[in-house]
């Protein structure tokens, strides 16, 4: 674990899993700005530790640098002792998904075994070792709110992505499930579906023209969404929302 850190913050933290350069980076930003500490893993420590300290920089935040891999229970049970040691988790989004080599579809007959249990791992069985990592907090101080990222292959099938589908169909299944046992103890638990192509966050280095980003998500507008869910007021929480560009230039396979 590596500490970024500058002034002190009166609030939780919060623990964003899974960070690359587009939407996890843009969501442990938002929640910084907002004044919480942040805990960011990812399986890259030193990407992630440059993405902790530009993170702190800019919004004079608490920000750690902590390594996980999402499809090793171990790991995982180690990564949230650095957590857990930070103070309460008020927040944790839970953003990781199993990327193959290629985003070309793969014939089922083809599909190795290795690579299905993979995402599965890292889809399903992650989130769920997560989430037990911090709700006895949340329930024990009643208050939290949980958020899984989920794509459109969370809704449907898709020739060539079963090993991606499967995963992602068990990950809202266990947000539904999480929803429904713990909202009344005052933990909000959400499913959120990314129906679309992610682009680069404003101010990250592009080579392509200004079309090339037609029908592309802003991930600091998606993390607007997360942000907004953790506030929502109870009387009406939000269990799932989809977003979606207004412009589609081609059917989104992921």
């Amino acid at each position: 674990m590596r500490r970024m850190a500058s002034s002190t913050t009166a609030r939780g933290v919060a623990v964003v899993v899974g960070v690359g350069p587009k939407l996890g980076r843009s969501i442990a930003r938002k929640f910084a700005h907002e004044g919480y500490t942040v805990a960011i893993l990812a399986r890259d420590l030193g990407r992630l530790s440059r993405l902790a300290d530009e993170i702190a920089r800019e919004e004079k935040a608490h920000v750690f640098a902590i390594r996980i891999d999402c499809s090793d229970s171990k790991s995982i049970r180690e990564a949230f002792e650095g957590v857990l040691s930070l103070g309460f988790v008020e927040v944790l989004v839970y953003n990781a998904y199993y990327q193959p080599v290629s985003w070309n579809p793969t014939s089922f007959i083809d599909i190795k075994v290795d690579s299905l249990e993979k995402s599965l791992a890292v889809s399903s069985l992650g989130a769920f070792l997560c989430a037990q990592q911090v709700l006895p907090g949340m329930v024990e101080r009643r208050r939290g709110t949980i958020l899984f990222t989920g794509r459109s292959a969370s809704l449907c099938g898709i020739a060539g992505f079963s090993e991606l589908c499967c995963g992602k169909f068990a990950l809202r299944a266990l947000s539904q499930c999480l929803s429904r046992e713990f909202r009344s103890l005052s933990v909000h638990v959400a499913h959120i579906i990314i129906d679309g192509i992610i682009g680069q966050s404003r101010g990250a280095s592009t080579s392509g023209g200004g079309d090339e980003t037609v029908g592309m998500m802003e991930p600091e507008e998606i993390a607007q969404t997360y942000w907004h869910l953790h506030v929502q007021d109870r009387s009406g929480w939000t269990e799932e929302i989809d977003l979606r560009p207004s412009i589609t230039t081609f059917y989104y396979t992921h």
